[in-house]
């Protein structure tokens, strides 16, 4: 499915971040929170706007007779970008002897690919979990922004080792976006020499390069995030298309999910629980999508979640 939204990838080409680009276009295949989700930028680190709690109720009146205004419930919220600071460094003695075929500067791509593409990892993981505590680096998850009590679904599953959820999430300016601070700011430095230093404290030359990232996420609406939670290797606690079913039904009509995510578990276990596709038995293939909303399987999401969370 193609992203209809300004993804992270068109964030770095909109802003010139030549260096970037590659990195992003890489590195976030594996997240598919990342790219397949909605992008905006913002201008300094911080900005506030209004969160719809709750819309306005509708009514007719009679001749001569008047209607009592409604509104909708609103509460302003600040959302921060927070600083992403990736830096991989190579050993001069390394670099300058692996040969012909890897030079410093093809070695310095291969090392900022991976450690580019472990940043985006831990991003898709916040981009759930969140931070652990408001004093933690890291930006606030779908886990503690969402509507725990009317956007749920309970799986019932009670084995607390094995927990797992599936995030049914609607990407837009009103609903769900990332958000990148200092204008979209990516920027990658040029590779320079510098000191290391090993366990024991003892310096040694190497390449070394970094880039710097501002981002967040910013949940608009809590009507567009909807969890099943509890998802277990219990019996019958397994994610099914009933459970997926119950919570698209928990979002108004025309403001549905564009996305849902889950792990290969929650994906098997959704394709376990259907029939065989033809009369010889054959096993059902996994699915992509439920009424047209991509399923996107994703690393970012736990296997042993807390039946607490």
């Amino acid at each position: 499915m193609a992203n209809e939204y300004v993804s992270l990838l068109d964030v770095a080409k909109m802003k010139n971040n030549d260096a970037a680009v590659p990195l992003i276009d890489e590195t976030t295949k594996a997240t598919p929170e990342i790219t397949n989700a909605s992008f905006r930028t913002i201008s300094g680190r911080t900005y506030k706007t209004l969160v719809l709690l709750n819309k306005p109720t509708a009514t007719f009146r009679g001749v001569n007779e008047g209607s009592e205004a409604t509104k909708p419930i609103w509460t302003e919220r600040e959302f921060q970008t927070y600083i992403s600071t990736p830096r991989w460094a190579i050993d001069t003695a390394i670099a300058d002897n692996a040969g012909p075929d890897d030079t410093p500067e093809t070695l310095m791509t291969k090392v900022a690919m991976e450690q580019v593409r472990a940043q985006m990892v831990l991003f898709g993981n916040q981009f759930f979990y969140g931070v652990a505590d408001q004093t933690s680096k890291g930006f606030a998850g779908l886990i503690s922004s969402y509507d725990s009590t009317n956007m749920v679904v309970d799986a019932g599953g009670t084995t607390a080792t094995t927990g797992a959820s599936v995030w049914l999430v609607r990407f837009g300016i009103d609903s769900v976006q990332w958000i990148v601070g200092n204008d979209g700011e990516m920027k990658v430095n040029d590779v320079y020499i510098g000191d290391e230093f090993d366990a024991s404290g003892k310096p040694y030359r190497a390449y070394k390069q970094d880039m710097t990232t501002y981002i967040g996420v910013q949940v608009a609406s809590q009507n567009a995030v909807c969890r099943i939670k509890k998802l277990t290797e219990d019996s019958g606690k397994g994610l099914t298309d009933a459970l997926i079913y119950k919570a698209l039904a928990k979002f108004k009509v025309g403001m549905g999910p564009t996305a849902i995510f889950m792990n290969m578990r929650s994906l098997e276990q959704l394709r376990s629980s259907r029939t065989a596709t033809n009369a010889t038995g054959t096993e059902a293939p996994y699915p992509t999508a439920i009424n047209n909303i991509p399923i996107l399987v994703t690393e970012s999401l736990s296997n042993t979640e807390a039946l607490t969370l």
